[in-house]
């Protein structure tokens, strides 16, 4: 005869391989629209200064 413990345990097992399951599944989705080139680089020229020797190079308009 099953006890009230041993269902709750099957439950929670259930319960973590599922998430564990999702968790996969939604990463795994993630690779691949990163292969597929569905990303898109949002950052503008702002985050991309150009640089001397690791400087970062500043205009005369400041």
């Amino acid at each position: 005869m099953r006890t009230g413990g041993e269902t709750d345990t099957n439950h929670a097992k259930a319960s973590a391989a599922m998430e564990f399951l999702l968790l996969f599944l939604f990463l795994l989705v993630l690779a691949v629209a990163a292969a597929a080139g569905l990303g898109a680089d949002t950052r503008d020229s702002a985050d991309w200064k150009p640089t001397t020797d690791g400087r970062r190079w500043r205009s005369g308009t400041c």
